[in-house]
């Protein structure tokens, strides 16, 4: 019925863990190959066939973070959220909260704005395409409230005070600086965990732009000598997701520091948990909280304990 190559995709593209995999091959009628069958014939097909079963995991924890990163995108450069008919899959399907357009006065940044939206929305696609029926939904989403508390946390504005990120440019580019570098170094995080060739080099792709997102974003805060924002950010994020010292603001020994980087100029990774750890604003064990009030979907959705 389905040729070798076919159903070495479909088994692929339908599982997200070893679970999946075992209801897919039962539902295909290949239940007797057992695991080790299973394995074999996933193996044994093109580098798309290659993807060992956490593979699915760890593309589904990084959707979760392109959702959040397109929505306050779009929201910002279209004042409205990328089409819903992206945003279904396993789960529980959440809504956006807050997000508006940004009333841009700066035409580069304008620019730098409406190119990285795009950028973020091929990212969602990929992802979703990638995983096929194996992806995750998107989860409820903050762009209101978790600015506001990650902004006090920094010690940019007073208890009770809110911070729009989308109320200006200036605004707009510390909340971006929120999300890119933290992206940078959770795809570096992630990609020792991809087995599958073809997934790896995907994931090193979108590492790169992330990246070149994080450069710009980085830039434009240096031009303004917003110096002292960036750095109070930085520091919270680090005191969130450990001990060690794995951020630095943009500006450093009396210099720029565009490219924040450990020794020999590697950029920092985040294990999925400091990831978490993050974006839920929390340095403790915790499934859910700040951008993801109701947590992410996947198997991976725990911060690490700090």
């Amino acid at each position: 019925m389905f040729g070798r190559k076919t159903m070495i995709t479909m088994v692929d593209q339908s599982a997200e863990n070893p679970s999946e995999r075992r209801k897919f091959l039962r539902a295909a009628g290949l239940a007797g190959l057992g695991a080790v069958g299973a394995a074999a014939v996933v193996r044994s097909g093109s580098d798309l066939a290659e993807a060992a079963p956490n593979d699915g995991t760890v593309l589904n924890f990084a959707l979760n973070l392109e959702y959040l990163e397109a929505q306050f995108y779009a929201h910002a450069v279209h004042g409205h959220g990328i089409d819903s008919s992206l945003t279904h899959g396993k789960g529980t399907h959440g809504k956006v909260i807050g997000g508006h357009k940004v009333p841009f006065q700066t035409k580069r940044i304008r620019q730098y704005a409406e190119e990285i939206a795009g950028d973020e929305l091929h990212h969602v696609k990929f992802l979703r395409k990638a995983l096929g029926s194996a992806g995750v939904a998107q989860p409820t989403l903050d762009l209101r409230s978790s600015f506001s508390a990650a902004a006090q946390a920094a010690g940019l504005i007073k208890k009770g005070q809110d911070f729009d990120p989308f109320a200006n440019e200036d605004n707009f580019l510390l909340g971006a600086y929120i999300f890119e570098d933290v992206g940078v170094t959770a795809y570096k995080g992630a990609a020792p965990l991809i087995n599958n060739k073809t997934y790896l080099e995907a994931a090193a792709g979108i590492l790169a732009v992330e990246a070149y997102h994080a450069a710009t974003i980085r830039t434009s805060l240096y031009e303004r000598e917003m110096y002292l924002p960036a750095r109070k950010i930085s520091a919270a994020r680090d005191s969130l997701d450990g001990k060690t010292d794995d951020d630095k603001g943009i500006h450093w020994s009396g210099g720029s520091n565009i490219t924040p980087t450990s020794g020999h100029a590697i950029a920092y990774s985040r294990t999925p948990g400091a990831v978490l750890n993050v974006v839920y604003l929390n340095p403790g064990k915790a499934t859910k909280g700040g951008f993801f009030p109701d947590g992410v979907n996947g198997d991976v959705h725990t911060s690490a304990t700090h």
